[in-house]
């Protein structure tokens, strides 16, 4: 009873867990269906939104791609209007073009053609006249010039004209004033090179014994003595001014004394050197006090004063410099140009004089390389240069330069000159000019600045008055020595005469 009670409390159990395990099976299948398809579902949406964004980013990129083709589509048409354009320019400019060159190939021709004909006419005219081709050529344009000497002369003159009129009254009244301001204060000084001898006697002393004292005073001062060059005195030469000036000092202090002997000689020299060092000292400080020129170095002040001893066709070369100062100055100041630049370099353009007797070179480029060494204003050196016409003109100051040097050694009185050669200038500026092809009469005036030149009106035209002038300019600066500038005058008169009976 027992063990049937056990078996089927066993038996029970059994299915009872058979019936608990079958329940929790269904249920669990239940949630694995209900998970499969809320998972189903999950992808469905996900597939839908996916395919909605692949919508929505393929519209966004075909978007540009259209706005592009649209774009791409206006510019070739653009491109293909242009290139239409530029095939029309084109043709545009090759018919240009072949136009050019047809009228090039045309001008060509024509220009063989004149050539051929001059050729042609040139050798014909050489046959004609037995010439040769130089001379057929001058005369081929000496009858161009005859057939349209109106025209050429009318050129020439309205050429000639152009500017003048304006310039020239001004010019004039600028120098007049000037000139009239600075008038003829500064007369030309001439510096003796000799000195009188009072007696035979002093002559005697003056040589010594066995010619001593003459030997002794040559090798102080370094110059020659002339004893009988000129009666009753006693010439002293020398290429340095400042030597000859100190040997005139002291033989004249000599000659006062009287006690003449090689140690006294030697003792005057000496002391006339110190004493004429002192001059000259004195002489560049006065010169740059009064031309207005300041913060000159000392040692170029002493090299200005030397010029106190330096002459130019009589005139003092110092008194000459300073005279130029005042006149740059004044047309710097009318000129609005700087008047301290232009009074330096007027002042210091002679400089090279002081030593040209001891260095080598013009005393134009001595005086820039003196210039240079002091370390004076580049500008003052660019001025000075040109007042010979050595250099070209680089600033306005530099024309001052030269015309204040004009102005100052061209002047009535400026300069002095034997009569003699004076008069042989003035007779070589005449027979010069006399001997050029239809001139009948030369005068030369002005103190020979100035010649007029009076010519033949049936053999000089009006046209060939230029040529005539520029020859007889040419041909007396290649000829003929002269300060300053010569103005030559071509003068063509004709006359007619009648008689009323």
């Amino acid at each position: 009873m027992l063990a049937l009670s056990g078996v089927g409390g066993v038996a029970l159990g059994y299915v009872l867990r058979v019936l608990i395990g079958l329940a929790q099976r269904g249920s669990i299948e239940l949630d694995i269906k209900q998970k499969l398809l809320q998972a189903k579902e999950q992808a469905a949406k996900i597939i839908a939104e996916a395919e909605f964004r692949g919508e929505v980013v393929e519209t966004e990129r075909l978007a540009p791609v259209e706005g592009r083709e649209e774009k791409v589509a206006a510019r070739e048409e653009r491109v293909a209007s242009r290139e239409e354009f530029l095939d029309s320019r084109q043709r545009d400019l090759d018919e240009k073009e072949d136009d050019v060159r047809a009228r090039e190939q045309e001008a060509a021709r024509a220009k063989s053609e004149a050539e051929k004909l001059a050729v042609e006419r040139t050798k014909e005219l050489a046959k004609v006249a037995h010439l040769s081709e130089d001379k057929a050529r001058e005369e081929l344009f000496s009858e161009i010039e005859r057939t349209n000497e109106e025209a050429i002369l009318l050129r020439l003159q309205k050429l000639a004209a152009h500017g003048e009129e304006r310039l020239e009254e001004k010019a004039r009244t600028l120098l007049t004033t000037i000139i009239h301001r600075m008038g003829n204060a500064v007369n030309a000084d001439v510096m003796s090179l000799s000195v009188a001898i009072p007696s035979e006697e002093m002559k005697g002393k003056i040589i010594g014994k066995e010619g001593r004292n003459i030997k002794a005073f040559e090798r102080a001062t370094g110059v020659d003595v002339l004893i009988d060059d000129v009666p009753g005195r006693i010439t002293l030469a020398s290429f340095d001014p400042l030597r000859r000036s100190i040997a005139k000092i002291a033989l004249e202090k000599l000659i006062v004394d009287g006690r003449i002997q090689p140690a006294k000689i030697e003792e005057i020299v000496e002391k006339t050197k110190v004493e004429v060092g002192e001059i000259v000292k004195q002489k560049g400080e006065a010169a740059a006090y009064e031309a207005g020129v300041i913060g000159l170095d000392p040692k170029l002040t002493a090299l200005l004063g030397r010029l106190n001893f330096r002459t130019s066709y009589g005139q003092n070369v110092l008194q000459h410099s300073i005279e130029m100062a005042h006149i740059a100055g004044m047309l710097a100041t009318e000129l609005g140009i700087d008047q301290t630049i232009a009074r330096t370099a007027a002042l210091l353009h002679d400089i090279g004089k002081a030593v040209d007797h001891e260095v080598q070179g013009t005393h134009v480029e001595i005086g820039r390389r003196v210039l240079e060494k002091f370390g004076i204003d580049k500008r003052v050196i660019l001025a000075m240069q040109s007042h010979h016409e050595e250099y070209p003109y680089e600033t306005p100051e530099s024309v001052i330069v030269q015309v204040a040097d004009a102005i100052s050694g061209g002047r009535p009185g400026a300069r002095r000159d034997t009569v003699d050669r004076y008069l042989e200038r003035l007779g070589d500026l005449e027979r010069l000019a006399g001997t050029f092809e239809g001139v009948e009469k030369v005068y030369a005036i002005a103190a020979g600045r100035e010649i007029r030149v009076f010519v033949n009106p049936g053999k000089v035209t009006d046209l060939a008055m230029h040529k005539l002038a520029r020859d007889i300019a040419k041909r007396i600066q290649e000829e003929l020595k002269y300060p300053g500038e010569i103005k030559v005058n071509i003068i063509r008169e004709n006359r007619v005469v009648e008689f009323a009976r």
